[in-house]
């Protein structure tokens, strides 16, 4: 990218130098070649301002070239850099940000940043052009070029007040965007389950109230935009007038020639393209710099899990520990819980619990009290992909990808995954559909049941093998007869690997060797299922309610 946009400013300042001798050459051939009557000095500087005209003519295509070059070569390495922060092992990016705001993040404010490279050569050639111009200026007139070199620098400073306002009202409008970004694609999410809840009009409504801040937003961005393109016009309008009056006035006093006039005022409509394009500069930079704010916000997160270098052993036996592992540093106490190897250990958990443990297991994040081990190593101390390698958490949201039932059921498949499949019953989704396992599935597995959905994602963690398995209510969805059938297939599957049932469903508490129960954030009741049936009330009321 470097090597480009070296290239495209030379090339583009070469452009604007010779856009800039352009109206001198004519000047000289007005004085050398028309005013004497010389025809060969006036076929002389006909053809040097031939070749200037094919040489600058060069210059702005290949200087283009280079200048999308570099352009599109920067905005491919921002977006690399956004991708890999995002899909960082250790998280943290998406901390307080919608789905929809990273990819207007990944993708408008990118848009935005990589328009100041684009501009650069640009800029840097219109600064020069207006030297250029002013040397030419001053070597035809003293009082024009003084003009023109000391009257720039002010102009410019002005330029950059008009962009402040411009500025400020860009990174208003793209937190307006990114929100509402965010806001349509948690609302296109959940539009089942809004359907099913008869919430469309309140999801309208919200959508509303945060699609017209955008729209306001926008508004007061073209409002500001308006303004300062008005504003650099018309001083570009004033300078440029002022130039071409003392250049008449020269004239008049015969301080400069006929050729020098016609030069002087050419060289003034000439600046009106420099000026712009510093004028035009100053808003992309105004708003780039909004932009560059929010992408900077997103790369520079700090990760909200840290990855450790020690190595697990091999192979992982699957002894999963918690020592007195709570949240917050403070609190009275703490969860303290074994998994055996092999154990295949059910945990009742209300609902704040569970997505702790789950967060905790998955490496999302690190609790603020207490370790977790495996096999006798802190979790916070073995490299996170190989931890979450040895660890498979499958949620109760676990999604779907776009493809075939195929690809879905065998994306982390160790060998051959038929058993896996049987197990989660996801062999009966395959039957009942046209292509069977070659059957097409729609986005987050929308063309799917709710059941089905839940079996497809079973057999997929199933057919990873992992050494540690925690399933978070894998068959809420799902009829008793097959969750029955799902329960013994998944103990029978899992024999001799270490398996985590969160859940409160009662056909898979039954095949738990355990079960823990937790409350208020600690154990509260151990033992099999039929004790616990037997002797805890309110794990019986939770149980079978």
């Amino acid at each position: 990218m470097k090597r480009h946009l070296v290239a495209a400013s030379v090339l583009s300042t070469g452009h604007q130098s010779g856009e800039a001798m352009v109206p001198v050459l004519i000047g000289i051939v007005i004085d050398r070649g028309v005013a004497t009557g010389d025809v060969g000095g006036l076929v002389f500087w006909i053809a040097v301002l031939v070749l200037t005209f094919i040489g600058l003519s060069l210059c702005f295509r290949f200087g283009s070239r280079q200048s999308l070059l570099a352009a599109t070569g920067a905005e491919a390495d921002l977006r690399m850099r956004l991708a890999g922060r995002i899909l960082d092992p250790g998280g943290g990016a998406e901390s307080g940000r919608l789905p929809g705001a990273m990819v207007s993040v990944a993708t408008a404010d990118v848009r935005r940043v990589v328009g100041v490279p684009f501009m650069v050569p640009s800029g840097i050639a219109a600064v020069v052009g207006v030297t250029v111009a002013g040397i030419a200026l001053l070597t035809m007139s003293v009082p024009l070029g003084l003009l023109v070199l000391l009257g720039t620098p002010p102009l410019l400073v002005l330029v950059q007040l008009f962009s402040g306002p411009l500025e400020r009202r860009s990174e208003a409008q793209l937190e307006e965007m990114a929100r509402a970004s965010g806001v349509a694609v948690d609302l296109v999410t959940g539009v089942r389950v809004l359907k099913g809840i008869g919430a469309e009009e309140h999801a309208l409504a919200r959508y509303r109230r945060v699609s017209r801040g955008s729209l306001r937003a926008a508004l007061g961005t073209a409002s500001a935009q308006g303004g300062q393109e008005g504003g650099v016009l018309a001083l570009n309008g004033l300078f440029l007038a002022l130039v071409a009056l003392v250049g008449g006035l020269l004239a008049v006093q015969g301080s400069i020639s006929v050729g020098g006039l016609v030069a002087a005022v050419g060289l003034a409509q000439f600046l009106t393209g420099p000026m712009q394009v510093v004028g035009g500069f100053a808003a992309v930079v105004a708003i780039g710099r909004a932009s560059a704010g929010r992408i900077a916000g997103v790369l520079d997160a700090p990760a909200a899990v840290r990855s450790g270098t020690t190595e697990l052993p091999s192979p992982v036996r699957g002894e999963l520990r918690l020592d007195d592992v709570a949240d917050e540093p403070d609190a009275p106490r703490g969860i303290d819980l074994v998994a055996g190897p092999g154990e295949v250990l059910g945990v009742v958990a209300d609902p704040p619990a569970a997505a702790a443990l789950l967060s905790w297991l998955g490496r999302e994040r690190s609790p603020g009290r207490g370790r977790l081990l495996l096999d006798g190593i802190d979790a916070d101390d073995v490299e996170l992909d190989e931890f979450r390698r040895a660890v498979l958490v499958s949620t109760h949201d676990a999604h779907l990808f776009t493809g075939s039932l195929r690809d879905n059921l065998t994306a982390v498949a160790v060998g051959d995954p038929a058993g896996a499949i049987a197990a989660a019953a996801a062999d009966q989704v395959a039957a009942v559909l046209p292509a069977g396992q070659d059957t097409a599935v729609a986005e987050r597995g929308s063309s799917l049941s709710g059941g089905q959905r839940q079996r497809v994602a079973l057999g997929r963690a199933l057919a990873a093998d992992a050494p540690v398995l925690v399933l978070h209510d894998p068959t809420t969805a799902v009829d008793a007869v097959t969750e029955a059938r799902i329960a013994d297939g998944l103990r029978a599957l899992r024999a001799g690997r270490t398996t985590l049932l969160l859940t409160t469903s009662p056909a898979l508490l039954a095949v738990a060797d355990r079960v823990v129960v937790l409350r208020d954030g600690v154990v509260d009741a151990l033992g099999s299922h039929v004790e616990l049936l037997r002797d805890d009330a309110d794990y019986r009321a939770t149980v079978l309610s």
